[in-house]
């Protein structure tokens, strides 16, 4: 063969390769360009229909492996009405499901083309099902349904479901991703002779939704939500709050509002209700705070336990304000830090917190998380309120120092208080059951000294001061009451929440309780003592003897710049220490308060003219050798 005749060849070959390549680049742009909308459609029309299935929705157990979510099998059942040609077929399946209201359904759908529901996640009997199967145009889905199986135990912690079985709050929502796994995607599409078939993706592994472990414990999360739940009614109060963490792991072993809700019928309840008020609402904690003021004066030797302060009889004037006791008929005098804790003086807090100066106590209670999220593991929980000023006014401080002018939830109280019965370290609140307490992240907030004297201080608030109802036969508790006012909607004070925090001391697991009402109603009593005194004592009490703890006992005996302070003299404040071996500092006082304290610590007074103490022999903490005798030299108060 010539090389012409070659070349020949290979030019047809070359060509008609090229002309097959040009044909096919043709086809594909009118397919995928020119006639793309028109095969999309007829594709569409194939597929009837199409969704994403999560087969098998992770169960939530507490933390002992009770079930608080699971699954349970149900169907849902769907038509497309024009695909249907026998249109008795629904009267054939109301026989097969006549407890069920079908006849509605029938007429919608003869009203229809498209895709219909007839039922939805409905309980279904084998013979049922095959029944249905049979059905030309009635189509079955197998289903899995959320069921809570203690209806409202624990609802607002774990949340619930849609239809879809998405999470829509709580732990269900919080954790949706890890408890749906991977989908199946289910398609029905026509055979070629119009045949209805049903394909189920397989390959995508169904197994990989977890299941997740609660730090609740079922048990302490019913006595709990029992206990908040006769206290609100008993006075008719708005709603209520309770939780217990373990102090140590941070593990929340029971939290709860009350009204509640059944998560297996959402429906039928309101927001207000289904939302976890304990971390999501902040109110201003009223007394419970001075706990921390307290812990903040210790750490910065501002003040000891002995040192005493002149309550001024119950009223004391901040700038054009009068601050008094919370109960008007209390008129204190003179009280020790330690008193001042114990009968809850809003006076006494105050002045030590003018002593302590407000960058202070910012620092203090920014280290308690007041301000701040505790990162525990739920949707919407709140930060609070309080001000990132670096200096406030007088009165604001005043305030602040009670528990006013600052709001914070329940769990970033629960945790503040944790701290102290952790001997100073702060462990995040968790919601999950911490499997190796050793890798708990902690961080210590005060020192070990100031937690255990704090302690000792809410052990005698127990024990003779305000918290009495705190008691329980043979331990030894710490605890503080609040009886704080209610801010509504309009900044104004409408109604109290009373409450009461603390813990057991000395025992093997620590933990803490906090319990508060919102709003009693009108008539009914609303100090703390009184009234979440006793949900406290009941949950704590329920807890000692269920972690058996029979050892250690307690004997049974019975404005906005630095210079803001400077209207604030610390003369006024009246500190005194009284050490018992030590003379207190009497300079400033006026006669009656200088016989006052020295009645109180049982020294002898010798007076020298008139006005308040300008000078005194011995000086302030001289060492009272014998039975010595105090000379106080007045003179008239000179005014700046």
């Amino acid at each position: 063969m010539s090389d012409n005749n070659l070349k020949n060849r290979l030019k047809v070959i070359y060509a008609i390769f090229t002309i097959a390549f040009v044909a096919i680049l043709v086809k594909a742009f009118r397919i995928q360009v020119v006639d793309r909308g028109h095969l999309l459609s007829q594709s569409k029309k194939q597929f009837f229909r199409e969704r994403k299935v999560f087969p098998r929705r992770g169960h939530i157990y507490d933390r002992n492996g009770n079930p608080l979510a699971i699954n349970i099998r149900t169907y849902s059942i769907f038509t497309i009405p024009k695909n249907i040609s026998d249109k008795k077929v629904y009267e054939k399946l109301k026989v097969i499901l006549p407890e069920m209201e079908l006849d509605g359904i029938a007429k919608k759908a003869l009203e229809r083309n498209r895709f219909t529901w007839i039922t939805r996640k409905s309980k279904l009997t084998e013979e049922q099902v095959t029944q249905i199967k049979k059905l030309k145009g009635i189509y079955i889905e197998e289903i899995p349904k959320r069921i809570y199986p203690n209806h409202e135990l624990a609802a607002q912690t774990l949340g619930f479901v849609g239809l879809d079985n998405n999470g829509l709050a709580g732990i269900e929502h919080r954790f949706d991703k890890e408890l749906r796994g991977e989908p199946q995607i289910i398609k029905y599409f026509k055979d070629n002779k119009g045949r209805p078939v049903r394909y189920v993706s397989q390959n995508i592994p169904t197994e990989r939704a977890n299941d997740v472990y609660l730090s609740i414990d079922k048990e302490v999360q019913a006595v709990a939500e029992k206990a908040i739940k006769e206290a609100v009614e008993k006075v008719d109060a708005k709603r209520g709050g309770v939780g217990v963490m373990d102090a140590e792991t941070g593990e929340i072993i029971a939290m709860a509002n009350y009204p509640t809700f059944d998560p297996n019928d959402v429906s039928d309840s309101k927001g207000s209700d289904r939302k976890l008020a304990f971390i999501s609402d902040p109110f201003e904690p009223g007394s419970t705070l001075k706990v921390l003021t307290l812990a903040s004066a210790l750490e910065n030797k501002v003040v000891r336990p002995d040192t005493n302060y002149y309550c001024e009889q119950g009223r004391l004037k901040v700038e054009d304000h009068i601050i008094k006791e919370a109960e008007s008929r209390k008129k204190f005098e003179w009280l020790s830090v330690e008193e001042i804790l114990m009968y809850s003086s809003n006076i006494g807090t105050t002045k030590i917190a003018f002593d302590l100066t407000f960058p202070k106590l910012k620092k203090t209670l920014n280290d308690f998380k007041i301000g701040e999220k505790t990162g525990i593991e739920l949707p919407a929980e709140s930060r609070g309120i309080f001000t990132d000023d670096k200096n406030v006014s007088p009165l604001s401080l005043s305030n602040i120092s009670f528990g006013q002018g600052v709001a914070t939830t329940g769990i970033q109280m629960l945790a503040a208080f944790a701290a102290i019965s952790n001997d100073g370290v702060y462990v995040k609140p968790t919601i999950l059951k911490v499997d190796d307490p050793k890798k708990v992240k902690s961080k210590r907030v005060i020192p070990v000294d100031v937690a255990k004297s704090i302690t000792k201080m809410m052990v005698n608030t127990v024990d003779r001061g305000t918290a009495r109802k705190g008691k329980i036969p043979y331990f030894k508790i710490a605890a503080k009451t609040s009886t704080a006012q209610r801010a509504d909607n309009n900044g104004r004070y409408t109604g109290y929440i009373p409450g009461f925090l603390g813990f057991p001391v000395g025992v093997k697991k620590k933990f803490v309780v906090y319990s508060y009402v919102d709003k009693p109603a009108r008539g009914k009593s609303y100090y703390g003592n009184s009234v979440a005194g006793p949900v406290f004592r009941k949950v704590t009490e329920y807890l000692l003897y269920k972690n058996k703890e029979f050892e250690g006992l307690a004997e049974n005996e019975t404005y906005k710049n630095d210079m803001a302070f400077d209207s604030v003299k610390r003369v006024q404040s009246a500190k005194r220490y009284t050490g018992r071996g030590s003379v207190p500092n009497f300079v400033g006082l006026d006669k009656k308060s200088a016989m006052a304290l020295a009645q109180k610590l049982e020294i002898d007074l010798s007076h020298i003219g008139v006005g308040v103490v300008l000078e005194q022999t011995p000086e302030a903490g001289s060492s009272r050798d014998g039975d010595v005798v105090v000379k106080l030299k007045y003179a008239p108060p000179t005014y700046e």
